[in-house]
């Protein structure tokens, strides 16, 4: 049956958990909208936890003339450096050159070149790949982070791990950002201003009614409890699932769709100990990176395969896993092999659908539809990507703002997500205060969770003395109250939440350990007065 509540009304209702969906749920909140947003299963759980996890500017898209999307990408990473110095940080990216690499063949780029230089046959000149970091560097109006530079592998340290055909490199910067984390934290914002989060909550329908407001019908998918929430306004975040929800639960039909593209990655054991990543080009057009990752193994992605069924859980294929372990082959000197893999993933990526013939050449732009004929308005939200999140939001307020009276203010820009209110240089400040003020914590320990809650992280620990203080050890450093944390304040339900999208400590726990957490938590959530973390202000680091 529908909740009491079911006849009062709210200015917008999100579908959708990902970072779209969770970035316009803060943007809304913060103007003064009433805001409701459902997710039909964790927040974060598919695409928006499974990028290669960087803000970047996307340096192969100046290859497709996507110079505005770049330009913009370029432009956000510093600004979101700025508010959450904690989950984002900067990066060096090396990228070994060599004659023998080449041209995606269908960029538009690659079909100049060939008309104008057909003696190349393809390859990509050295001064063709300085020219675009020269344009990178330049069309953002970059303040923090470091320009490009040259680099001789044969002395610097990011050539010991690569082939000795690597000789010369250019160094440029991008930004790593913790993806499922950033949702989590947009996630809080919002709540925190107002906006109601529904996570495990399918949405059965939406319509139209003849009172001018959105009729939205909801079920909770672990109680089988329904509801009914009008709205003013309907945001479709559907991400892989906006074409279906368009479809399936608003029945309405659209020319507009998406393009289902697999992006699949493999962790392997630490391939090398310097901290900065690679941007390595294949002989087939291709590129992936491989990063650092998680203190003790290195991040190695990304493909571009069709993926046809978005109800089909994405994989990384034995194919796909080989590909990418004879791609990063060509490039290292001691090559990776199967047995190094401890860990894959896989997203699905909801391209806007724009006629390209291949994967690899789909725009990662965001295309934005508003339907208003029938009065209550509807925005589709198609495609983007994590860097320019926020962009997409304000985006998306400007087509939803002219509903409502008073709610054109602009305000995300530079405002820090929770724990992220100190400065971009400011995290080994931050850890060794933590550490000064808990000094059970080992070094390992208090850089996680400076990097996960930054200023939170004292309030999180609260008034412990010992690490027996903070409840059960599941191991790898994770604890009842920080469990408890993660339930209470993020949303978390299961183990899988906790050790795969709140953390990565899926990586460093056995099943064992994992199915003593979950069990934890069940009896966890029973409890009424499950425990929670003592209060204690961050200023006390500073003290």
């Amino acid at each position: 049956m529908p909740s009491a509540k079911g006849d009062e009304s709210i200015d917008l209702f999100v579908v959708g958990g990902g970072i779209n969906g969770c970035g316009i749920a803060r943007d809304a909140a913060g103007r003064g909208l009433s805001v409701e947003l459902a997710e039909m299963n964790d927040l974060a759980s598919a695409t928006s936890s499974a990028s290669t996890k960087l803000f970047h500017g996307g340096l192969r898209y100046l290859e497709y003339f996507e110079i505005r999307l770049v330009r913009e990408a370029l432009i956000e990473r510093e600004t979101l450096l700025r508010a959450m110095p904690h989950i984002s940080w900067p990066m060096r990216f090396v990228l070994p050159y060599h004659r023998d690499m080449r041209f995606e063949g269908e960029t538009p780029t690659s079909r100049l070149l060939n008309m104008v230089m057909p003696w190349m046959k393809g390859r990509r000149p050295a001064w063709l790949i300085r020219l675009g970091l020269f344009l990178y560097d330049h069309l953002g109006g970059r303040e923090i982070l470091p320009g490009t530079r040259s680099v001789d592998l044969a002395s610097d340290p990011a050539g010991r791990p690569l082939k000795d055909k690597f000789t010369r490199a250019f160094e440029y910067s991008d930004c790593w950002i913790e993806d499922s984390r950033l949702v989590i934290l947009n996630a809080r914002d919002a709540e925190a201003r107002g906006a109601v989060i529904r996570t495990r909550t399918r949405v059965v329908s939406a319509q139209r009614g003849e009172d001018g407001l959105w009729l939205i019908r909801t079920e909770d998918t672990q109680t089988g409890e329904t509801r009914e929430t009008r709205a003013r306004a309907l945001v479709n975040a559907g991400g892989p699932w906006v074409k279906d929800v368009i479809q399936n639960t608003l029945r309405q039909n659209s020319s507009e769709g998406v393009r289902l593209v697999r992006g699949s990655h493999i962790v392997t054991r630490k391939l090398y100990d310097h901290d900065k990543c690679y941007f390595f080009q294949g002989e087939d057009g291709r590129i992936i990176f491989a990063i650092p990752y998680e203190t003790d193994f290195t991040l190695i992605g990304t493909t571009d395969a069709e993926h046809e069924d978005v109800s089909a859980r994405p994989e990384c294929t034995p194919e796909e896993a080989e590909y990418l372990c004879r791609f990063a082959s060509e490039y290292f000197r001691t090559p990776v092999s199967r047995e190094d893999i401890v860990w894959t993933y896989s997203g699905v990526r909801p391209l806007y659908d724009d006629g390209a013939k291949s994967a690899t050449a789909a725009t990662r732009d965001y295309v934005l539809t508003l339907d208003d004929m029938g009065g209550a308005p509807l925005l589709n939200v198609f495609g983007g990507k994590i860097t320019t999140y926020r962009k997409l939001a304000e985006a998306a307020m400007a087509r939803i703002a002219p509903f409502f009276e008073g709610a054109e203010r602009e305000w995300t820009a530079g405002v820090a997500l929770p724990g992220g209110d100190f400065a971009v240089d400011g995290v080994a400040q931050l850890t060794a205060d933590l550490r000064r003020a808990y000094p059970f914590l080992d070094a390992f320990w208090a850089g996680r969770l400076i990097r996960a809650y930054g200023t939170e992280a004292a309030v999180m620990l609260g008034d412990a003395k010992t690490p027996e203080d903070l409840g059960p050890d599941f191991g790898a450093t994770l604890t009842g109250r920080e469990v408890a944390w993660m339930m209470q304040r993020e949303y978390a339900r299961s183990a899988e939440d906790v050790v795969w999208r709140r953390t990565r400590l899926g990586l460093r726990l056995s099943a064992d350990q994992i199915a003593a957490l979950e069990a934890w938590m069940v009896e966890a959530a029973t409890q009424d007065d499950a425990t929670t973390p003592p209060a204690k202000s961050s200023a006390a680091l500073r003290a």
